[in-house]
């Protein structure tokens, strides 16, 4: 396993002192919420694209790939009524995933749970329907780019729609694409009521990428949440990706918690290698 560390926490730092942080305490790769580059990335300069990447490279660090895709800009929503607006999403989408390939990105996290949210007086049966559309439609692209694309499930706390494990491996099952896979967070898992380790391993035929945080939203090893158990899941199942921390909490700075998550998560991997 390789760790990641998501990028949005240095969302105000310059990019070229970010990666020099983020390599510098020992992460292996960096996972890029778009947002924090540009509002809308199609007025992002294909030359800015090549920078990005260059100087992640530079510091010898992988950009693992892209989530918090449709968090900008507004108006994106894969399960509205109006077909336009559903549309404008998925064209949204396909621009990430060439943003993706052109940074070295394999994976994109689909999370964005108010972008996916059913609305009132909207049928489930009709959503699911519309987020097959489109996720068919953006998976030729996503295929062509040799980008994964990850149904993350999200508590009830945050959308209304794919709020477990289970549920969103239906969906993969139901869109039956080979680029269409599982991304498992350990916050939202933390609202399934189930043991982790257990979720893990029942999914493991699906799963393709892994957040790690505390169920508080803190960073991992900084909380309550216990990745013992975690990590021996991951490590039985043979899980080869990268496990990018993402945190919601930064207190008491971004540059602390990410160090000690990562110092936690090391020890962590001990242990599972070690039982």
């Amino acid at each position: 396993m390789k760790f990641a560390l998501c990028n949005e926490i240095f969302e105000d730092r310059d990019w070229r002192k970010a990666c020099e942080f983020i390599a510098s305490s020992g992460y292996e790769g960096v996972e890029i919420a778009p947002f924090t580059f540009a509002e809308d990335i199609r007025e992002l300069e294909e030359e800015k694209w090549a920078e990005i990447r260059h100087i992640a490279e530079k510091n010898r660090l992988r950009i693992v790939g892209l989530h918090w895709l449709l968090a900008s800009p507004p108006g994106l929503h894969i399960t509205h009524p109006d077909p336009s607006v559903r549309e404008n999403a998925a064209i949204y989408l396909k621009h990430l995933v060439k943003f993706c390939r052109s940074l070295g990105g394999e994976v994109m996290v689909f999370g964005s749970p108010k972008q996916r949210a059913i609305l009132p007086n909207v049928e489930e049966k009709d959503a699911r329907r519309w987020v097959r559309d489109i996720f068919l439609e953006v998976l030729e692209e996503a295929e062509k780019s040799k980008v994964f694309i990850c149904i993350e499930p999200l508590s009830p706390k945050e959308t209304n729609f794919i709020n477990t494990a289970e549920e969103a491996i239906r969906l993969v099952e139901e869109i039956s694409h080979p680029y269409f896979r599982l991304h498992l967070d350990v916050k939202a898992m933390s609202s399934e009521g189930k043991e982790i380790g257990e979720i893990i391993r029942n999914s493991a035929p699906y799963l393709k990428h892994f957040h790690a945080n505390d169920a508080s939203g803190k960073g991992p090893g900084l909380g309550d949440t216990d990745f013992r158990p975690i990590m021996k899941a991951l490590k039985e199942i043979n899980y080869r990706g990268f496990v990018s921390v993402e945190m919601f909490d930064t207190y008491p700075s971004p540059e602390i918690c990410a160090i000690k998550s990562l110092k936690y998560l090391r020890e962590v991997m001990e242990y599972a290698l070690e039982s």
